[in-house]
């Protein structure tokens, strides 16, 4: 999340409560969250995706749910046979531009995505949000929202980007400070602020303010004002704050989209405040989007 909503922190949530006990998770809507259920998720979400040092705030067990299956809601579309995994592969691949060698009248690429990496994406999808790392162990990346038409993929503005702390990983453990690689849907939205106008479900709560400092010692406050879930190892059509794990709790999870604090992340993807917005006003859960993430050499395969 604003790191992730993993791992250890330096300053402490507006309202806390104790890390270890598990909110009820919230039901599906736009507004503010009950004030009991604030309460109980302030301590454990917001030192969760704001990349932050201090002492570690783990997980609560998960609801006893099975695994789903690759392509299946709240998992990567598919991965490498592990659920909630993605891929890697050899780097060198160039950020956000298409394939300069393609025949004039081929479809326009989505970047520089390699087969499987574009095998993951469902057939439906319209808009596709690629962020693409700059090495492996790198916490610099780029974003580019791409448009599905009649001929071909059409890219947007290049957004500079941050992720984890260590970089990308094929298979995401909680507190490993790596973000997870693989094609995963965009399903649910929300904030600290009001909701700008996206066509999103976006939850409004005092539940994503946030305070402390991050690895790089700057402020974490203002990280959740906007942010967009990840739908990795999350149950989509709930609150990004929702904290069901249907892969387990050692998976990870509370992987978002959220504002830039000028510093790496726990496992989250950061964009500057006004790409943010940008984003919430342009996804539309109609044209069934997607994040596509990873390092360069990864989703080049």
């Amino acid at each position: 999340m604003a790191s992730s909503i993993e791992g250890p922190h330096r300053g402490r949530p507006r309202a806390p409560s104790p890390a270890d006990r598990r909110p009820a998770a919230p039901a599906r809507r736009r507004g503010r969250l009950p004030v009991p259920v604030l309460a109980l998720l302030a301590a454990a979400f917001l030192t969760g995706c704001a990349a932050t040092t201090g002492s570690t705030a783990g997980e609560p067990p998960p609801t006893a749910t099975a695994p789903r299956a690759a392509g299946a809601p709240g998992n990567p579309t598919a991965g490498n046979g592990a659920p909630g995994t993605g891929t890697s592969g050899a780097e060198g691949a160039t950020p956000g531009r298409t394939d300069a060698g393609a025949p004039p009248d081929s479809p326009a690429p989505l970047g520089n995505l390699g087969p499987r990496t574009l095998a993951l994406i469902p057939g439906d999808t319209r808009q596709a949000v690629v962020v693409t790392g700059r090495g492996r162990d790198a916490n610099r990346s780029e974003a580019v929202l791409y448009r599905r038409t009649a001929s071909g993929w059409e890219p947007g503005t290049a957004w500079p980007a941050r992720n984890a702390l260590n970089g990308w990983t094929d298979n995401h453990l909680a507190g490993d400070l790596r973000s997870p690689i693989g094609v995963f849907t965009l399903s649910d939205a929300g904030g600290l602020l009001p909701d700008p106008g996206t066509l999103l479900p976006y939850d409004e709560s005092p539940g994503f303010a946030i305070s402390g400092t991050g690895f790089m010692g700057e402020p974490l406050a203002g990280s959740f004002d906007y942010v967009v879930a990840i739908d990795y190892n999350r149950v989509p059509g709930t609150s990004p704050l929702d904290r069901t794990r249907p892969l387990g709790a050692d998976r990870g999870g509370g992987i978002w989209l959220h504002v830039d604090h000028d510093g790496p992340t726990q496992g989250c993807v950061s964009l500057e405040e006004r790409h943010m917005r940008q984003l919430l006003l342009a996804l539309d859960p109609g044209q069934h989007p997607v994040i596509v993430m990873g390092d360069a050499g990864s989703l080049s395969r």
